[in-house]
C-alpha cells in the first residue's frame, strides 16, 4: 500500500521508509507529470540520467511518485465537479420549488374558478353569470383596462421609457410563468446534467417557448453574450443598433433593427423593428427585455424592404439571476408572431410551431452560454493546436455562408438566372462576391478577375423520412451521392487552379474514399465539426486533381433528443491548412421536420442501403417494407456553389444543375429505402459482406473472451437480448476487433475504443491494426501472435497506441483473444486495452 501527503513531498512506503523530496525533486517531478502524467519504464530511467538531482530515488520509488500525483489530480477533479454538481443541484432545487409554487397556484385558481362556475351555472340568472364568471377570471385585466399608448416619434425618450417599462412587466410574468400556459417540451427532463427546463407555449398568440437553467458565467458576461445575438442564432443576418437612451435608473434602451434568414427557398425571409431594455432589479437580478415597435404599441413603423416579410417579436427577453458562489440562474422567454399567412400552407407548421422556436432561439442561446462557460474554465481541449473560439468561427461561417446561399440576397450581389424549362432546380449568380466575403478575400479577387459563384438549389417534400436519419446516412455513406469529381474541381477553385471544366457526367474508373477526423463538437453533441479527406484514386492525370482533397464539415440535428431540430449538413472544400481565414464557398443540406408530434420516432437508427435494396432477378430494386416507421413531413433544402471565371461561366452553370438534379435523385432514392425499409443497425457500421449484426458481434466477443479466459468480460441479463451489445459499448475499458487479413484492419471499437482512436465507426473500417500501434507494440505483438494464433488469448504489456489524429495513448496492459463464431469458427481478433489515457 502507498500513501502521500497532500503536497507530495514525503511518500510512505509499506517496509517503512520513508523517501523525502526536496522542492528541486518536486519540481522537477512536476515538470515531467505535466508533460506526461504516465511516463513509461524508459522514461523514468531516462529522467533519472538527466536529472542528476534524482539520482538518488530508486526508480521504484519514482513510479510511486507518479502514481500518487495522478490519484491527487483526479480526486481534485473529482471534487471539482461534485461541487460544480453541487452547485446546479442547488439552484437547480431552487428553480424546481419556484415552479412548483407557481403550478400549486395555478390549480388552486383553476380549481376556485371551477367552484364558481358550478356555482354560477345553477344561478338562475345565466347572463348575469356568465358576466360574473367572466369578470371573475379576467380579474384586473376587465377593471383596469391597459390604457393604449399613443403614437410617438423614436426619439421621444418618455414615450419609449413607458414602453420600456410596460415591456419589463409583461416579460416578467412570463418568465416567472404566470402570464401564458407553459407546457413541458417533449424530451426535455430537467436534471443536473440536462439543459434545463423547456416548456412550450399552449392557447396562446403567437409562438412562446420558455428556458430555465443553470450556467457557468458571472450575470454580467451572460449579458454580453445574449445582446450579441449574430453570434449564437444562426439564422441571424445582421442586427443593427440605431439609436441609444440611457435612463435615470442606470438602464439603457436601444432601437433595433434585425433581418433573420429563411430557412427554406420557399419562404421570404423575416424583420423585426424592436425597442430593447436593459435595466438592473432589486434584488441584483439583471434583465435585458425587448418587443416590436408597432403603431398598437406606441411605436412608428420601421424601415421596410422588399425581400422580408415584418414579424413581430412581444414581450420576450432574459432574466438573469446571481448564484451564490460562482454562476447564474437564467431565465429566457421568447415570444413572436412570425406572420405564417404569407408562407406557403405547407410551410405553415414552421411558423406555427413553439417547439421549432423553442429549437432555434431559446435553446440556441443556452447551448451558446453553457459552452462559453466550459471554455471558460478550460473544460474544453484545444484540437489541433486551435482554441474553441476559432472552431467555433468555422461552424458560424459555415452557417451563415449556406444561409446566404439559400436566400440569394440581392443587396448580396445574387442575381436569379431563368429555368432550362424544368422548375426543379434554380440557380442565382453571384458577380459582386466582395459583398459576401470582404475586400480582402480569394472570392474578391476573381470578381476583380471576371468571374463570380454560381448556386444551385431546390427544395423538396419527404414523407416519413426522419431528418436525423436522412443527414446521418448522407454523412456516413457519401459516396453514395457525391461526384468527388465535382469536389476536386470545387477545391482546385479554391486553390486558385484554373482549368477546362472535365465530362462530369462520365467519372468511370474513378473510385475515392472518405475518412471523417473529428475536429470539434459542443457539450450537447448538439454540432459536430469535421474535417473530410477524401483519398483520390487514379483522379486524372492532372496533378491538382490527383492529390487528396479536403472539406470542413458542419452537422448538426442527429442527436436523438433534438425534439423539433433541424438537421443539416454543410460542408465547403478547404486548404489541408485550414488556416482562421481560409475561404469558405458551403454547401449541403438541410431538412426540417413540418409535423413536430410528441410520439416521432427518435433518430436513433442508421442506415446501410445494400441492406435495405434487394435486387431481384429481374435487375430491379424491391423495396422491403417496414411498418414500424412513424408518418411524418419534413422539407428538405439542397444548395451547392461553385467558382466560375467568365468564360466557364455557360460550362460551370450547367455542370451545377446537372449535379443538383443528380444529388436530388441520389437523396430521393435514399428516402425512399428509408421511408419503407427494415432500419436495422443500431450503431451505425456499414458491416462488410457477411459481416453478423452488431447484437451476434457483441455477443461472439464476450463469449470468446469467457472461453479463453474462464473470466466474464461482461455481466448480462439473459432476458435482456440487447444487453450484451449495450454493456460492451459501454465497457470501460476500449475494445477493438480487427480482420484475419495479412493487413488486418479494424472492424468494431466500442465507445471507450473510439474515443482513443479519435474516430467514428464509418472511419473506422479504414484504420488497419498496423497503423494503431507503436514500433514497440508491434514488435510484441508479433512475439505473441504464434502463441495467441495457438492458444487463442495473449496478454501484452504496458504501451502506447496512436489515435488517428496522431496522438498518443498510453495504456497498463492490453489482452487479445480469437473471436469464434457460433460454430466455433474464427472471426476477429479482439483486443482490450486497460486503464488507457492520452499521453
Amino acid at each position: 500500500m502507498v500513501f502521500s501527503d497532500k503536497d507530495g513531498g514525503k511518500q510512505i512506503m509499506d517496509s517503512g521508509k520513508y523517501v523525502r523530496y526536496t522542492p528541486e525533486q518536486v519540481e522537477a517531478l512536476e515538470r515531467v507529470y505535466n508533460e506526461c502524467p504516465k511516463p513509461s519504464s524508459l522514461r523514468r530511467q531516462q529522467l533519472i540520467r538527466e536529472c542528476p538531482i534524482l539520482s538518488k530515488i530508486e526508480p521504484k520509488q519514482i513510479k510511486v511518485w507518479f502514481q500518487n500525483r495522478r490519484c491527487r489530480e483526479k480526486q481534485r477533479k473529482e471534487a471539482s465537479n461534485l461541487q460544480t454538481v453541487n452547485r446546479k443541484l442547488t439552484a437547480m432545487n431552487k428553480l424546481l420549488m419556484e415552479e412548483n409554487d407557481r403550478l400549486q397556484k395555478q390549480v388552486s385558481q383553476l380549481v376556485y374558478d371551477n367552484t364558481f362556475l358550478h356555482q354560477q351555472l345553477n344561478s338562475t340568472s345565466l347572463a348575469a353569470t356568465d358576466t360574473t364568471c367572466e369578470s371573475m377570471i379576467l380579474g384586473n385585466q376587465l377593471q383596469n383596462p391597459t390604457p393604449q399608448p399613443q403614437l410617438m416619434d423614436a426619439n421621444n425618450t418618455d414615450g419609449l421609457l413607458a414602453i420600456a417599462e410596460e415591456t419589463l412587466v409583461e416579460f416578467l410574468k412570463k418568465a416567472t410563468g404566470t402570464a401564458i400556459d407553459w407546457v413541458q417540451m417533449v424530451g426535455m427532463k430537467p436534471g443536473p446534467d440536462s439543459i434545463g427546463i423547456i416548456a412550450i407555449s399552449r392557447n396562446c398568440s403567437g409562438l412562446a417557448a420558455r428556458a430555465c437553467g443553470f450556467v457557468s458565467l458571472e450575470p454580467k458576461k451572460v449579458v454580453d453574450i445574449l445582446k450579441d445575438r449574430s453570434t449564437w442564432y444562426r439564422d441571424c443576418r445582421s442586427l443593427d443598433v440605431l439609436k441609444v437612451f440611457h435612463t435615470a435608473k442606470g438602464g439603457h434602451i436601444e432601437i433595433l433593427y434585425m433581418q433573420t434568414y429563411a430557412p427554406t427557398t420557399l419562404a421570404l425571409a423575416r424583420d423585426f423593428w424592436t425597442l430593447r431594455y436593459s435595466a438592473s432589479l432589486e434584488d441584483g437580478s439583471l434583465v435585458i427585455c425587448e418587443r416590436s415597435l408597432t403603431p398598437s404599441t406606441g411605436g412608428l413603423a420601421g424601415p421596410t424592404n422588399s425581400s422580408f416579410v415584418r414579424a413581430e417579436m412581444l414581450p420576450s427577453g432574459y432574466l438573469i439571476r446571481p448564484c451564490e458562489g460562482s454562476g447564474a440562474m437564467i431565465h429566457i422567454v421568447d415570444h413572436v408572431d412570425l406572420d405564417a399567412s404569407s408562407v406557403p400552407e405547407v410551410l405553415r407548421p414552421l411558423y406555427e410551431s413553439p417547439t421549432v422556436l423553442a429549437q432555434k432561439m431559446t435553446l440556441s442561446a443556452l447551448h451558446h452560454i453553457r459552452q462559453i462557460g466550459l471554455e471558460t474554465c478550460g473544460e474544453t481541449s484545444y484540437v489541433r493546436g486551435r482554441q474553441p473560439a476559432v472552431l467555433r468561427t468555422f461552424s458560424q461561417r459555415l452557417s451563415r455562408g449556406f444561409n446566404d446561399a439559400i436566400n440569394g440576397f440581392s443587396d448580396d450581389g445574387w442575381s436569379f438566372l431563368g429555368y432550362d424549362g424544368v422548375e426543379d432546380v434554380t440557380i442565382t449568380i453571384n458577380s459582386s462576391p466582395s459583398k459576401l466575403f470582404g475586400s480582402h478575400s480569394r472570392f474578391a479577387m476573381l470578381s476583380s478577375l471576371g468571374g463570380g459563384i454560381v448556386c444551385a438549389k431546390a427544395s423538396m417534400l419527404l414523407q416519413n423520412v426522419p431528418p436525423a436519419l436522412l443527414i446521418r446516412f448522407l454523412r456516413e455513406h457519401r459516396s453514395e451521392w457525391a461526384d468527388s469529381l465535382i469536389d476536386a474541381y470545387s477545391t482546385a477553385s479554391l486553390r486558385g487552379s484554373t482549368y477546362e471544366v472535365p465530362g462530369f457526367s462520365d467519372n468511370s474508373g474513378f473510385l475515392a474514399n472518405h475518412v471523417i477526423i473529428p475536429l470539434a463538437y459542443t457539450v450537447e453533441n448538439e454540432e459536430f465539426l469535421e474535417v473530410i479527406r477524401v483519398e483520390s484514386h487514379a483522379f486524372s492525370q492532372d496533378n491538382v486533381l490527383s492529390r487528396d482533397m479536403y472539406l470542413l464539415q458542419l452537422c448538426e440535428g442527429i442527436d436523438e433528443n433534438s425534439v423539433g431540430a433541424c438537421a443539416q449538413l454543410i460542408f465547403s472544400p478547404a486548404d489541408q491548412s485550414f488556416v482562421d481565414d481560409a475561404p469558405l464557398l458551403p454547401s449541403g443540406f438541410r431538412v426540417i421536420p413540418l409535423d413536430l408530434k410528441a410520439d416521432s420516432t427518435p433518430a436513433t437508427r442508421t442506415l446501410d442501403l445494400a441492406s435495405t435494396l434487394e435486387v431481384s432477378s429481374g435487375g430491379t430494386s424491391r423495396i422491403v417494407t417496414d411498418t414500424t416507421i412513424s408518418d411524418g413531413r419534413s422539407v428538405l433544402t439542397i444548395a451547392f456553389q461553385f467558382i466560375f471565371e467568365n468564360h466557364l461561366q455557360e460550362s460551370v452553370v450547367a455542370m451545377a444543375r446537372q449535379y443538383t438534379r443528380s444529388v436530388v435523385a441520389s437523396v430521393q432514392r435514399v428516402a425512399m429505402a428509408i421511408t419503407s425499409s427494415r432500419l436495422g443497425r443500431e450503431l451505425g457500421m456499414k458491416q462488410p459482406l457477411g459481416s453478423p449484426e452488431a447484437h451476434t458481434l457483441a455477443r461472439w466477443i464476450s463469449s470468446s473472451y469467457r472461453f479463453h479466459s474462464g473470466i466474464e468480460l461482461i455481466r448480462t441479463d439473459s432476458h435482456c437480448a440487447d444487453s450484451h451489445l449495450k454493456l460492451l459499448w459501454h465497457h470501460s475499458d476500449a475494445i477493438t476487433c480487427c480482420s484475419l487479413k495479412a493487413s488486418p484492419s479494424l472492424t468494431f471499437a466500442n465507445q471507450s475504443g473510439l474515443d482513443m482512436l479519435e474516430t467514428t465507426l464509418v472511419a473506422l473500417q479504414d484504420i488497419t491494426l498496423e497503423n494503431i500501434l507503436d514500433e514497440d507494440g508491434r514488435n510484441v505483438l508479433s512475439s505473441v501472435f504464434p502463441k495467441l494464433m495457438q492458444q487463442g488469448f495473449a496478454y501484452l504489456p504496458a504501451g502506447i497506441c496512436m489515435s488517428s489524429m496522431g496522438r498518443p495513448a498510453s495504456y497498463e496492459q492490453a489482452m487479445a483473444w480469437k473471436v469464434l463464431d457460433e460454430c466455433n469458427c474464427q472471426h476477429c481478433l479482439a483486443f482490450m486495452f486497460i486503464n488507457w489515457s492520452f499521453v
